[in-house]
């Protein structure tokens, strides 16, 4: 039996959250056009008839510019001394930039076995990819290069194989039925969160946030009530989730909603609020309450 634990990382935007997904067979990370939709780094165990795998989804290496991406970035560079094997994601579709190159230096100083995943290659031609392949293993020296797609499944079970074949013999970590380590209250606010980014555009995605004031188990008629807050940063934001004559607040809860029954398997009551936090991206405390765990830079 193989067992262990593989982190995802990788530029925002790569597919990772999708591969996630993919991988696990279920939808535990929100997706979303928007770059940095990750914030929090999430757990999907996947059992094999050979093995289990502990995968670790982690936001988008970037540069940070608020105390918050200051924690996101933190939490994938942490993630990479935590586990067995680090798989490094990469957009195969868009040219290698200096993002690229920053998440490179940073895989290459692992101690673990590394592989490479070039996802999306349902977007590229095939003789741009051995280019490619030969550029990584050059510069960097992957043990594995893997091709694949993470929205259409496309060689996701030559990684996966690949997977177990560098993680420790060892008895599973989790039962059978273990999913993840995130708790309910996560998902809810995930779920509202990817609505408001489907649905809202220019810089309001990365100036929202969402907090679950109340979690109300199902009644005696099967009916789970979530009342939750939507987090923007200046009063001019709120008129943009909240539309013309409540259109577009409407819209976003409706959406979620449809989510939400679908993850609980339970009919949902949502209520969904409009708040006005400034600066909240700079807030320690409620960084905190979103689940991001402290900077080590911002203790130094």
């Amino acid at each position: 039996m193989k067992n262990g634990f593989v982190a995802l990382i990788g530029r925002p935007n790569a597919g990772k959250s999708t591969l996630l997904n993919r991988l696990v067979g279920e939808k535990l990370a929100i997706v979303s056009d928007k770059p940095q939709t990750t914030r929090n780094r999430i757990t999907g165990v996947r059992n094999y008839p050979d093995g289990q795998v502990i995968f670790v989804d982690t936001p988008g290496v970037h540069r940070p510019i608020h105390r918050l991406n200051v924690r996101m970035v933190d939490t994938a560079v942490q993630a990479l001394r935590e586990v067995d094997v680090v798989v490094a994601v990469v957009d195969a579709s868009e040219p290698p930039g200096g993002g690229d190159r920053y998440v490179m230096d940073l895989v290459r100083q692992v101690k673990v076995p590394r592989v490479l995943a070039l996802n999306k290659v349902d977007l590229v031609e095939k003789t741009a990819l051995l280019p490619l392949i030969e550029r990584y293993d050059r510069n960097v020296g992957f043990p594995d290069i893997v091709p694949v797609s993470a929205r259409t499944g496309d060689n996701i079970e030559r990684l996966e194989s690949v997977l177990l074949s560098h993680l420790p013999e060892g008895e599973r970590l989790y039962p059978d039925e273990y999913l993840t380590d995130q708790p309910e209250r996560f998902f809810v606010a995930e779920l509202v969160r990817e609505q408001v980014l489907q649905h809202t555009h220019a810089e309001l995605p990365f100036a929202s946030a969402v907090v679950v004031d109340r979690f109300e188990e199902p009644d005696a008629n099967g009916l789970l009530r979530l009342f939750c807050t939507i987090l923007v940063e200046r009063e001019s934001q709120k008129p943009i989730v909240v539309g013309r004559g409540g259109s577009m607040i409407k819209a976003i809860g409706s959406a979620a909603r449809v989510e939400l029954e679908r993850f609980f398997d339970a009919r949902v009551f949502l209520d969904l609020r409009v708040k006005v936090r400034a600066d909240w991206r700079e807030d320690d405390r409620m960084l905190d309450q979103l689940g991001l765990p402290p900077s080590r830079r911002a203790r130094r």
